[in-house]
């Protein structure tokens, strides 16, 4: 995306509540025009601080956030132009769903002829508008997100945000959800800011991921590249499963590098972190990327299959395919996503030996 998409700047801004710890740390953000961004993290990260900075719920102790170029820092919240949906939908009880969406049009002094074709306009647009005249109270879990983010959206906002706002609905209303709020924001083509601490939430919707640890953003990229090159041991673990590797780098060769672990296994991977000879390391490899081999397989030539010989100790069924859980010696336990009707895995008996095989690429090693 160029320069000129830019809608939101975040320049040196930090966070402190109570003058000594900083919960947002000198952050530099850019967020463009149309995108899907989530804000990807633990509790206590920083990712909620950040949006209600933005929001105008909350203000920076230092550094700029900037709209389309104008300085926020010290707007109100009611005029940002910004669309705001939260986890508990914050629907007015004695309110009905219209009286509800046409809230924001009455503090913004919109007449009345036109209020009521735009409400009738956004409770279309999340497919509510027979439920125009019911009160938040006679409305489910689902059908008060749709409320809450028709009322975002009723006033034409510059970019919409959402705290965490699908966490009170159950797994598989959650998930189509998902799917809506996407197809929204395609059909729309607004900025949408959406904070989470689920990372299947965030890879299914987002076009792109910032991820928050400590109040420091780790890393800000595409889903793919997130989920495919971690730029660190935080990102690789908390984005998908990962398996870790404990050893020590031996020699390094170009963006590659060896790694013996306690055993004496030699493993060959992706330098990620640029780390020298002799340095203690965390590899990390995917589940799905481990495959099973035939047993009696230990260590890889350059270039050849990494194989790490450990023993089965249960399976755990998924549908479409098994995780294998393994232990490997003197390391932590790892799980190897196995598709059903894999041979290896007729017979299977917990204490059997094991050879897992992956592909140098796969492995990415962190000092």
């Amino acid at each position: 995306m160029k320069q000129s998409d830019v809608i939101v700047s975040f320049r040196g801004v930090r966070k402190t509540y109570d003058g000594e710890t900083l919960v947002v740390k000198q952050l530099d953000l850019d967020i463009y025009q149309g995108e899907f961004l989530t804000l990807l993290g633990p509790s206590g990260s920083g990712k909620t601080t950040c949006l209600m900075m933005l929001a105008g719920f909350e203000f920076p102790t230092g550094g700029e956030i900037r709209l389309e170029g104008k300085l926020l820092n010290n707007v109100p919240p009611h005029k940002r132009d910004i669309g705001m949906v939260f986890q508990n939908y914050a629907l007015f009880p004695h309110m009905t769903v219209e009286q509800n969406v046409a809230y924001p049009l009455g503090v913004r002094k919109v007449p009345a002829g036109e209020r009521a074709a735009r409400v009738n306009d956004a409770l279309k647009m999340v497919r509510m508008e027979s439920f125009a005249k019911r009160y938040p109270a006679q409305l489910s879990g689902g059908q008060q997100q749709r409320i809450a983010l028709a009322r975002a959206l009723v006033f034409q906002p510059k970019l919409v945000l959402m705290d965490e706002p699908l966490g009170a609905l159950d797994k598989q209303l959650r998930e189509h959800m998902q799917y809506e709020l996407k197809s929204l924001h395609e059909k729309l083509g607004v900025t949408f800011v959406y904070v989470t601490h689920d990372q299947g939430e965030a890879l299914t919707m987002s076009d792109r991921v910032a991820v928050f640890d400590k109040g420091i953003v780790q890393q800000l990229d595409s889903v793919d590249r997130l989920y495919e090159s971690p730029c660190n041991e935080f990102v690789a673990n908390f984005i998908g499963d990962s398996n870790r590797l404990r050893g020590k780098i031996a020699s390094v060769e170009g963006e590659f590098c060896e790694i013996h672990l306690a055993d004496g296994t030699r493993l060959t991977g992706r330098n990620v972190a640029g780390a020298q000879a002799g340095a203690d390391a965390i590899a990390c490899i995917r589940p799905e990327r481990m495959k099973l081999a035939a047993p009696g397989v230990n260590g890889a030539g350059s270039g050849a299959a990494n194989a790490i010989a450990g023993e089965a100790r249960s399976l755990i069924y998924y549908g479409d395919h098994v995780r294998m859980r393994c232990g490997l010696p003197q390391q932590d336990e790892c799980f190897v996503k196995v598709p059903l009707g894999t041979a290896a895995l007729a017979g299977f008996a917990p204490g059997q030996p094991v050879a897992l095989e992956f592909a140098p690429e796969h492995l990415r090693v962190f000092a």
